[in-house]
């Protein structure tokens, strides 16, 4: 049984010669259509040329040379095979009746026809009248186009009357990503979706049809439209909506009935047909406000390729996904290191597909740890350290600072020390934006880290920055994922404050950041990214619950000791520039000595040190025996 694909055809699948179809038509096999093309384009010109003499004669067939007609009939039919083979007239170039296959067509039958007129020309009796090349040729091309414009016709109506589908949907968008998908539904053999109707708001395109399916309003339709229709579902095939539009549209549709899916903007799609494949749910990074901000890591990320690479925190959310990207530039080693062995199998599956744990580029280990560090880096000589590795839920760090202090603190100086004792090139540090003003244990020691990467900065011969980050959707623990699982359990959402704000951002968008500060950071300064307007959680809370389409309780639990009602991404004292990126702020910090920071932390404890360190003034390595005598006379008084 021979199997073929109907290529450029929208929907495309493999199918078995032979078999029935859903429509009850059997299809014939490639052979057999293109032998099928081929003659119904030969009796084209048949018909075409017959029909030219008959004219040109007024119906006196009486007066027809019959000899001199099957001569020009012959070199029309040889002349026509040899076309279609630098055309691919019938290789399945392009889908049956689609505007590519009849303009190939026009193409043959001008060249045939060209011929034909040569050979009537030349000689001074000529074997049929100098008229009829033209005539045949336009009465061929009459016949042969339109024969696959009914095929494709019949085709698709055969489709689309194949049983019930299991949605009718509405496509809100009529320009080429909506054209496309509706192409893809109609031709889709599984019956999944049947768009009913489309909507858009141009003007111009009121009243127009797309295969069929009506453009029948705006986005201020959907109701209408959808009870005229009997619709269950929305798709969003418009690259123009912002943020604030797909949530006027997601609610308008949930109103109606309506479930929501979105197509991916088109810079994801390249590459690839638009099509039923690329349809998702609509999703949380959706409604945030704004759109996410693009970086084109792949323009900066040379520097990873045939280099030897370390991610501390390699199992977290954020650590992760960076090993999957640095993976995809080609490193000469990629190093991931974490405490936890769950995480260092995880991260290693998800990149090779296997997760021996019997490799090199797995590391067992804590940044609490100095002399492991320090002999782990000497030894292995990483180039470029990625330092992820640290404690970061607030609550938690509250009841517990001295481990913040043991890791945030000390653990990134430990990993500062080994980077300077192997030479490395560029060390980046994950900070985050509770670093600015800080006033939770959480915030004041990643306040402290990002002084202690400035501090090193000045010593070592590479460049070391930090990153500061917002919250990241989608990472573990984070607000999303809690609201997430209160949801599928019925509720209640918890929200600390009804006008408490937040600033979000997508894991790519971090790992993108990282990657690109590398890249374009000074040493010892801190970048950090532009993520909008702040956003409400309770507006995260409701939109989540527009999402999967059911109501709950939200809670209001009250702020915690060391949150913020509003976050903020910069210091009252610092000030920002944007030199390379518009959509990523430089920012300059004071150095902060370890030596300064272990006696200030071992003279008042570490609860203490952390909540005076991230103000005290630049104390660099160079002033730390100078800056230290003062406080302590000041602490003895």
């Amino acid at each position: 049984m021979e199997t073929y694909v109907e290529q450029g055809s929208p929907g495309a699948a493999v199918r078995t010669a032979g078999s029935p179809d859903r429509a009850g038509v059997r299809r014939l096999p490639r052979r057999a259509r293109r032998l099928a093309l081929l003659a119904w384009d030969s009796a084209a010109w048949v018909i075409g040329l017959s029909t030219g003499v008959w004219l040109r004669y007024d119906g006196d067939v009486t007066a027809i040379d019959t000899r001199g007609l099957a001569q020009v009939l012959v070199v029309a039919l040889v002349v026509q095979v040899i076309v279609a083979v630098p055309l691919r007239l019938y290789r399945g170039r392009y889908s049956t009746g689609s505007v590519e296959d009849a303009i190939s067509v026009t193409a043959a039958v001008a060249l045939v026809g060209i011929v034909a007129f040569v050979v009537v020309l030349l000689p001074s009796l000529p074997p049929v009248p100098r008229s009829v090349p033209a005539a045949g040729a336009l009465i061929a091309l009459l016949l042969s186009v339109g024969a696959r414009v009914v095929v494709r016709r019949w085709r698709d109506r055969s489709v689309r009357s194949d049983g019930p589908p299991t949605h009718r949907v509405i496509v809100l968008g009529a320009g080429l990503e909506g054209q496309q998908l509706v192409r893809s539904m109609i031709a889709d053999r599984g019956r999944e979706y049947l768009p009913v109707a489309l909507l858009d708001d141009d003007p111009d395109l009121r009243r127009r049809r797309v295969y069929g399916v009506r453009v029948r309003g705006t986005r201020d339709d959907i109701a209408e439209v959808a009870a005229a229709t009997g619709a269950d579902l929305l798709v969003v095939a418009s690259s123009v909506l912002d943020a604030t539009a797909v949530h006027r549209v997601n609610r308008a549709a949930t109103t109606a009935g309506l479930g929501v899916k979105v197509l991916p903007p088109m810079a994801e799609l390249l590459g690839s047909e638009i099509g039923l494949a690329q349809l998702r749910d609509l999703d949380i990074t959706d409604l945030l406000g704004r759109q996410p901000v693009e970086v084109d890591v792949a323009a900066i990320a040379g520097y990873l390729t045939g280099r030897r690479v370390l991610v501390t925190g390699a199992g977290g959310s954020i650590g992760s996904e960076l090993c999957r990207q640095i993976h995809r530039f080609g490193p000469a080693e990629l190093m991931m290191l974490d405490r936890d062995e769950s995480a260092l199998h995880a991260i290693q599956l998800s990149i090779h597909g296997s997760a021996l744990l019997d490799s090199p580029d797995v590391i067992l280990a804590d940044i609490r740890d100095a002399a492991v560090l320090t002999a782990l880096f000497v030894a292995r000589r990483p180039e470029v350290i990625f330092h992820a590795a640290a404690l970061k839920h607030l609550p938690l760090l509250e009841q517990y600072p001295t481990e913040a202090w043991k890791t945030n603190v000390i653990g990134t100086q430990n990993v500062l020390d080994a980077a300077r004792a192997c030479r490395a090139e560029k060390f980046v540090n994950i900070s985050t934006d509770k670093a600015a003003n800080p006033i939770s244990v959480l915030g004041r020691s990643k306040r402290i880290g990002e002084r202690l990467v400035a501090d090193a900065a000045c010593r070592a011969t590479g460049t070391y920055l930090s990153v500061r980050f917002g919250n990241v959707l989608g990472s573990r623990g984070s607000m999303l994922g809690t609201f997430t699982e209160q949801l599928a359990h019925g509720g209640p959402i918890t929200v600390t404050h009804p006008e408490v704000t937040r600033f979000f951002m997508t894991i790519p968008e971090a790992v993108q950041l990282v990657v690109h500060a590398a890249a374009i950071g000074a040493p010892g300064e801190v970048l950090v990214l532009d993520m909008g307007k702040a956003v409400r959680i309770e507006d995260v809370a409701r939109q989540l619950m527009e999402i999967a389409g059911r109501t709950v309780q939200i809670v209001y639990t009250g702020l915690r000791r060391g949150e913020k009602l509003h976050e903020e991404l910069f210091g009252d004292e610092e000030s920002s520039t944007c030199q390379v990126h518009r959509a990523v702020s430089h920012v300059t910090v004071p150095t902060l000595g370890i030596t300064f920071v272990r006696q200030h932390g071992d003279r008042v404890g570490a609860e203490r040190a952390m909540v005076e360190l991230p103000q005290f003034p630049d104390s660099s390595w160079t002033g730390e025996t100078a800056m230290l005598a003062p406080l302590l006379a000041l602490r003895r008084a």
